[in-house]
């Protein structure tokens, strides 16, 4: 197997282990942990390494898990004071933590230099030419075992506390009727999230794991309201983005890390703003309806109290209902195609439609019934051209 395609395997199994846990955290309004642990977890390596001198010591991922628990902890317990929100404590905890981190490693590893490529940006070049060797057998670059180790254990997790994860992430009241403890499911998931980014963050570095746990699953989220389709989108996106990003990083000799962070910024603008339902355009377009179906909803009720024909004149409707021109013009426009009135010597008039769907309006406001709005469209068709 030749390092291009090595290089390509460790990005996408990355990708995909990041992707699970992301989609909880994003779902659980917690996006910002993420970047708190991918720094915060620096004084665990440090401690670990310091203890066992040993680089490739499992021990090294125990530690920095557990310093990324400590950093959810810590967040926690500010933010329950009540005195800052969560986002602040958040950028009050990790930047303290990595700066202990830092002069553990001034202190004590004077000749140890902390480049911005290593610890930030990771250098997935490099990756496949630290190999899994054993009795002189090569069994390929030894950061890849180590993400797909985790990537199986996540998935094996994912399965058997898929119902407890999924009812504690929203409805924590409900879970701990049902006996599942929400503080477990919180601290099961921050120690998986730790734990990814352990094992990503040599590989990929901080910025990466950050992007890859949140950037697909926010993705995902703008999509889609099911949470497997969720988890299944987040995969595709993260595994897609790392091999589209290492293409871009060949075209353009850049970093292979930040051309799968750029690419999969790109891929979240792309949804954001076209996504079917919750993109930036259908949004606007949907404000923009409805602020045209309570202008007609308006006009209608204006015509349905006023049989005087100087109030029902186009002419004077502008002064009466204290619109624009245009506005106004507009909304004749579609009550007359969908047949809601007639126009005749410039003097509007309901039709049987237009008064049904007017009194039916008004008992629906008046006597606020479970009947739906989106029913009554339906039935006179309503806002269809």
């Amino acid at each position: 197997m030749n390092a291009m395609v090595e290089i390509q395997l460790i990005a996408a199994v990355t990708a995909a282990a990041c992707a699970i846990p992301g989609v909880f955290l994003v779902l659980r309004k917690m996006a910002l942990i993420s970047d708190a642990i991918s720094h915060s977890i620096l004084p665990g390596l440090v401690i670990g390494f310091f203890i066992t001198h040993d680089l490739a010591s499992p021990w090294l991922i125990i530690f920095a898990a557990f310093s990324g628990i400590i950093t959810v902890i810590l967040v926690e317990l500010i933010q329950k004071t009540g005195l800052v929100k969560e986002d602040t404590a958040i950028g009050l905890v990790f930047p303290a933590l990595f700066s202990i981190g830092v002069i553990l490693i001034a202190k004590n590893a004077n000749d140890v230099h902390l480049d911005v490529d290593a610890v930030l940006l990771g250098d997935l070049a490099f990756a496949p030419f630290d190999r899994f060797l054993i009795n002189g057998v090569d069994y390929g670059p030894k950061g890849l075992w180590i993400i797909s180790v985790i990537l199986v254990i996540t998935l094996l997790l994912l399965v058997a506390f898929y119902k407890e994860l999924k009812i504690s992430t929203f409805d924590i009241g409900l879970s701990s009727a049902l006996g599942f403890s929400p503080v477990i499911m919180h601290y099961g998931l921050m120690s998986v999230a730790s734990v990814t980014t352990v094992a990503a963050f040599d590989a990929v570095g901080a910025i990466l794991v950050v992007a890859l746990m949140i950037a697909p699953a926010a993705a995902a989220y703008l999509l889609t309201t099911h949470l497997k389709k969720m988890m299944v989108l987040s995969i595709i996106f993260g595994v897609g983005s790392a091999i589209g990003g290492y293409w871009v990083a060949r075209w353009l000799d850049a970093s292979i890390s930040g051309s799968i962070t750029t690419v999969l910024g790109l891929l979240f603008l792309m949804i954001y703003l076209f996504a079917p339902s919750k993109g930036l355009i259908a949004v606007l377009l949907r404000q923009n309806r409805q602020r045209t179906e309570v202008s007609l909803l308006t006009f209608l009720l204006h015509l349905n109290n006023h049989d005087s024909i100087e109030e029902r004149r186009v002419a004077h409707l502008q002064e009466h209902i204290n619109w624009r021109k245009v506005r106004a013009n507009a909304v004749l426009k579609l009550a007359e195609k969908n047949n809601m009135i007639t126009i005749q010597d410039q003097v509007v008039s309901l039709t049987t439609k237009g008064r049904q769907f007017t009194e039916k309006a008004l008992d629906y406001i008046i006597t606020n019934e479970d009947e739906q709005i989106e029913d009554m469209k339906d039935d006179f068709f309503l806002f269809r051209g």
